[in-house]
């Protein structure tokens, strides 16, 4: 069994892992620690969890574990880590931002692999300590990777992407709290998202010519969970060569299915699926993705990678169907 720690417990991150570990069969909770609510049943936070567990948060660490997952926030895991030291054997992942980018992937002698399966699944099956992808980034990254690695990218590329409230963390703010939420959409930091350095690493790993620039629209949605993500840019590739090689480069990568009809959004929410739809007008590609912001966005990932990092199947504990209605 894989001994288990959870850090920052009280978020929707935290709450996932929870919700999916539980079943996991390889997995064994051993803490889950919250100073906002220590000595308290997780269900206080967790109302999913009411009956279905047992445990309580705590404000201790057990530096022994075999692995450690940190749900703290942005910018909060380098703080984490310099004050509390775990046993040299023992695995991390962070499913915050501190560690995603090059410059910033060595930390007090730990080397961070970025957690991306599709991209990197061999460094990661030797690493002890990974960035977990952010939730943008791994639904544009699952739709660009192949055109990356068949350098296909020649032109900038335009991104349009709605995520739901989730993506924003359990904190209220004003533009989470559900009577400006529901009915209503809104852009943010277009152009300059912080997840388009790590999608541009992403792509310069495959294609390093790539200098062209990456149009990104963030939208916030009236909806809880998932990401929504239309791209297109230039390509004179046939539709039919275009679809061979993003099954050939997802063939053996088990959350990815690429087709060609039309996809949505609940066909992916509470899994760690990501469906890639492809379709060509003119001398455009359109690649629709789309993925549930939490699972394979984060928890899921997270998870997909420790399978990989302990030496198990990487789809061990997330066989998990969507609801379709």
């Amino acid at each position: 069994m894989i001994n288990i720690g959870i850090i920052g417990g009280s978020g929707y991150t935290a709450g996932e892992l929870i919700r999916i570990l539980m079943f996991h069969p390889n997995a064994k909770l051993d803490f889950v620690y919250s100073t906002t609510n220590a000595g308290k049943s997780l269900s206080v936070a967790h109302h999913d969890l009411l009956g279905d567990i047992e445990m309580n948060f705590t404000d201790t660490v057990n530096p022994n574990v075999d692995v450690v997952f940190l749900c703290l926030g942005h910018g909060k895991s380098k703080t984490f880590l310099a004050e509390n030291q775990f046993a040299s054997p023992t695995k991390i992942i962070d499913l915050g931002n501190d560690f995603r980018l090059n410059k910033d992937e060595t930390f007090e002698g730990k080397t961070f692999i970025y957690g991306l399966p599709e991209l990197n699944k061999a460094a990661i099956k030797n690493a002890n300590y990974i960035a977990n992808p952010g939730c943008f980034a791994t639904a544009i990254q699952l739709a660009l990777l192949p055109l990356a690695d068949a350098k296909l990218l020649k032109e900038e590329v335009h991104i349009n992407a709605t995520t739901g409230s989730t993506g924003a963390g359990v904190s209220p703010s004003e533009t989470t709290h559900f009577s400006w939420r529901n009915n209503n959409m809104s852009h943010y930091k277009a152009f300059d998202h912080q997840h388009l350095g790590e999608i541009s690493e992403s792509l310069h790993q495959l294609q390093n010519d790539f200098t062209n620039e990456l149009l990104f629209i963030p939208n916030r949605g009236n909806f809880p969970r998932g990401i929504f993500a239309t791209l297109y840019t230039t390509c004179s590739e046939s539709l039919k060569d275009i679809v061979a090689k993003y099954e050939s480069f997802y063939k053996d990568q088990p959350f990815v299915t690429v087709t060609t009809t039309a996809i949505n959004m609940k066909q992916v929410v509470q899994t760690n699926k990501c469906i890639i739809s492809l379709e060509k007008k003119g001398n455009r590609i359109l690649i629709t993705s789309v993925i549930d912001n939490l699972v394979k966005g984060a928890s899921g990932q997270a998870i997909q990678n420790m399978n990989l990092m302990f030496g198990l199947d990487e789809s061990t504990g997330l066989h998990l169907k969507p609801s379709g209605f």
